[in-house]
Protein backbone atom coordinates (compact mmCIF):
# COMPACT_ATOMS: atom_id res chain seq x y z
CA UNK A 1 0.00 0.00 0.00
CA UNK A 2 2.71 2.34 1.02
CA UNK A 3 4.09 1.62 -2.61
CA UNK A 4 1.15 2.06 -4.17
CA UNK A 5 1.33 6.03 -2.23
CA UNK A 6 4.26 6.79 -3.19
CA UNK A 7 3.51 5.59 -6.88
CA UNK A 8 0.47 7.62 -6.60
CA UNK A 9 1.94 10.78 -5.93
CA UNK A 10 5.17 10.24 -7.91
CA UNK A 11 2.94 9.84 -10.71
CA UNK A 12 0.54 13.27 -9.96
CA UNK A 13 3.80 15.32 -9.11
CA UNK A 14 5.30 14.80 -12.42
CA UNK A 15 1.82 14.76 -14.48
CA UNK A 16 1.77 17.92 -13.06
CA UNK A 17 5.10 18.87 -14.40
CA UNK A 18 4.17 17.19 -17.70
CA UNK A 19 0.89 19.03 -17.62
CA UNK A 20 2.70 22.62 -16.83
CA UNK A 21 5.22 22.09 -19.58
CA UNK A 22 2.79 21.03 -22.47
CA UNK A 23 0.64 23.63 -21.30
CA UNK A 24 2.44 26.59 -23.34
CA UNK A 25 2.73 24.20 -26.04
CA UNK A 26 -0.88 23.89 -26.59
CA UNK A 27 -1.76 27.86 -26.32
CA UNK A 28 -3.03 29.42 -29.35
CA UNK A 29 -0.57 32.19 -30.87
CA UNK A 30 -2.45 35.64 -30.68
CA UNK A 31 -3.20 37.31 -34.03
CA UNK A 32 -0.91 39.62 -33.00
CA UNK A 33 1.97 36.85 -32.45
CA UNK A 34 1.34 35.74 -35.76
CA UNK A 35 1.79 39.73 -37.19
CA UNK A 36 5.31 39.63 -35.58
CA UNK A 37 5.88 36.54 -37.11
CA UNK A 38 4.82 37.57 -40.43
CA UNK A 39 7.25 40.71 -39.79
CA UNK A 40 10.16 39.49 -38.69
CA UNK A 41 9.88 37.26 -41.96
CA UNK A 42 9.28 40.18 -44.02
CA UNK A 43 6.69 38.10 -45.71
CA UNK A 44 5.07 40.90 -47.18
CA UNK A 45 8.49 41.56 -49.53
CA UNK A 46 8.62 38.00 -49.36
CA UNK A 47 4.98 37.50 -51.20
CA UNK A 48 5.50 40.71 -53.25
CA UNK A 49 9.10 39.07 -54.78
CA UNK A 50 7.77 35.38 -55.38
CA UNK A 51 4.38 37.12 -57.12
CA UNK A 52 7.46 39.02 -59.35
CA UNK A 53 9.26 35.95 -60.03
CA UNK A 54 5.81 34.17 -60.43
CA UNK A 55 4.82 36.58 -62.69
CA UNK A 56 8.03 36.60 -65.15
CA UNK A 57 8.41 33.22 -65.68
CA UNK A 58 4.19 32.77 -66.36
CA UNK A 59 4.80 35.93 -68.74
CA UNK A 60 7.78 34.07 -70.55
CA UNK A 61 5.65 30.97 -71.18
CA UNK A 62 2.61 33.14 -71.98
CA UNK A 63 4.48 34.89 -74.72
CA UNK A 64 6.08 31.66 -75.77
CA UNK A 65 2.41 29.56 -76.32
CA UNK A 66 1.04 33.12 -78.01
CA UNK A 67 4.16 32.95 -80.46
CA UNK A 68 3.85 29.03 -80.92
CA UNK A 69 -0.55 29.46 -81.70
CA UNK A 70 0.04 32.69 -83.75
CA UNK A 71 3.54 32.75 -85.12
CA UNK A 72 3.06 36.20 -86.96
CA UNK A 73 0.78 37.68 -83.67
CA UNK A 74 1.03 41.61 -84.18
CA UNK A 75 3.33 42.90 -81.47
CA UNK A 76 0.14 44.86 -79.72
CA UNK A 77 -1.00 41.25 -78.75
CA UNK A 78 1.72 40.93 -76.51
CA UNK A 79 1.20 43.80 -75.12
CA UNK A 80 -2.08 43.12 -74.59
CA UNK A 81 -0.95 40.09 -72.43
CA UNK A 82 1.34 41.58 -70.33
CA UNK A 83 -1.62 44.76 -69.25
CA UNK A 84 -4.00 41.75 -68.32
CA UNK A 85 -1.32 39.91 -66.36
CA UNK A 86 -0.29 43.51 -64.78
CA UNK A 87 -3.34 44.39 -63.94
CA UNK A 88 -3.86 41.09 -62.64
CA UNK A 89 -1.45 41.22 -60.18
CA UNK A 90 -2.14 44.80 -59.01
CA UNK A 91 -5.25 43.12 -57.65
CA UNK A 92 -3.66 40.92 -55.29
CA UNK A 93 -4.57 42.32 -51.56
CA UNK A 94 -1.72 40.66 -49.57
CA UNK A 95 -3.53 42.25 -46.30
CA UNK A 96 -6.36 39.97 -47.45
CA UNK A 97 -3.94 37.15 -47.95
CA UNK A 98 -2.44 37.16 -44.64
CA UNK A 99 -5.33 38.31 -42.67
CA UNK A 100 -6.87 34.31 -44.52
CA UNK A 101 -3.39 32.99 -43.61
CA UNK A 102 -3.40 33.69 -39.86
CA UNK A 103 -6.11 31.16 -38.56
CA UNK A 104 -3.77 28.61 -40.65
CA UNK A 105 -0.67 29.62 -38.71
CA UNK A 106 -2.86 29.47 -35.70
CA UNK A 107 -3.67 26.04 -35.97
CA UNK A 108 -0.05 24.56 -37.03
CA UNK A 109 2.15 26.44 -34.45
CA UNK A 110 1.45 26.70 -30.85
CA UNK A 111 2.40 30.22 -29.17
CA UNK A 112 5.90 28.49 -27.96
CA UNK A 113 6.62 27.13 -31.69
CA UNK A 114 5.76 30.78 -33.05
CA UNK A 115 7.84 32.31 -30.31
CA UNK A 116 11.02 29.89 -31.51
CA UNK A 117 10.53 30.72 -35.07
CA UNK A 118 10.11 34.86 -34.25
CA UNK A 119 13.55 34.25 -32.21
CA UNK A 120 15.27 32.10 -35.16
CA UNK A 121 14.36 34.73 -37.55
CA UNK A 122 15.66 37.50 -35.74
CA UNK A 123 19.31 35.74 -35.48
CA UNK A 124 21.86 36.67 -38.06
CA UNK A 125 21.43 33.06 -39.45
CA UNK A 126 17.34 33.56 -40.04
CA UNK A 127 17.90 37.37 -41.21
CA UNK A 128 20.53 35.77 -44.23
CA UNK A 129 18.24 33.29 -45.14
CA UNK A 130 15.12 35.85 -45.51
CA UNK A 131 17.90 37.97 -47.00
CA UNK A 132 18.67 35.24 -49.62
CA UNK A 133 15.42 33.96 -50.21
CA UNK A 134 14.25 36.06 -52.57
CA UNK A 135 17.15 35.55 -55.15
CA UNK A 136 17.24 31.84 -54.40
CA UNK A 137 13.55 31.27 -55.73
CA UNK A 138 14.26 33.72 -58.76
CA UNK A 139 17.27 31.71 -59.55
CA UNK A 140 15.63 28.20 -58.67
CA UNK A 141 12.70 29.03 -61.37
CA UNK A 142 15.08 30.31 -63.89
CA UNK A 143 17.11 26.91 -63.49
CA UNK A 144 13.55 25.08 -63.71
CA UNK A 145 11.56 26.88 -66.17
CA UNK A 146 13.04 24.60 -69.44
CA UNK A 147 12.16 21.65 -66.86
CA UNK A 148 8.42 23.22 -66.46
CA UNK A 149 7.90 23.98 -70.40
CA UNK A 150 8.57 20.16 -71.20
CA UNK A 151 6.00 19.14 -68.36
CA UNK A 152 3.37 21.62 -69.53
CA UNK A 153 3.94 20.83 -72.91
CA UNK A 154 3.28 17.00 -72.37
CA UNK A 155 0.13 17.74 -70.29
CA UNK A 156 -0.89 20.37 -73.47
CA UNK A 157 -0.44 17.14 -75.64
CA UNK A 158 -1.62 15.24 -73.27
CA UNK A 159 -4.95 17.18 -72.86
CA UNK A 160 -5.17 17.70 -76.78
CA UNK A 161 -5.41 13.94 -77.31
CA UNK A 162 -7.61 13.57 -74.68
CA UNK A 163 -10.37 15.95 -76.21
CA UNK A 164 -9.60 14.44 -79.34
CA UNK A 165 -10.31 10.92 -78.42
CA UNK A 166 -13.58 12.76 -76.34
CA UNK A 167 -14.45 14.39 -79.65
CA UNK A 168 -14.29 11.25 -81.87
CA UNK A 169 -16.23 8.63 -79.12
CA UNK A 170 -19.30 11.65 -79.13
CA UNK A 171 -19.23 11.63 -83.06
CA UNK A 172 -19.10 8.02 -83.01
CA UNK A 173 -21.97 7.97 -81.11
CA UNK A 174 -24.08 9.97 -82.59
CA UNK A 175 -23.61 8.42 -85.33
CA UNK A 176 -25.13 5.01 -84.06
CA UNK A 177 -28.25 4.03 -84.82
CA UNK A 178 -30.54 4.31 -81.32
Amino acid sequence: MKCASILLLFCLLFGTVSVAQQAPADTVPTKEDIEKYYEVMHVRELMKNVIEATSKQMRQLMHEELQKRIPNAPPDMLTKLDKLMDDSLKQIDFEEMLQAMTPVYQKHFSKSDLDALIAFYSSPAGQKILKELPAITSEAMSASTGIMRKQMDLVMEKTQELVASMEKDATDTKKQPN
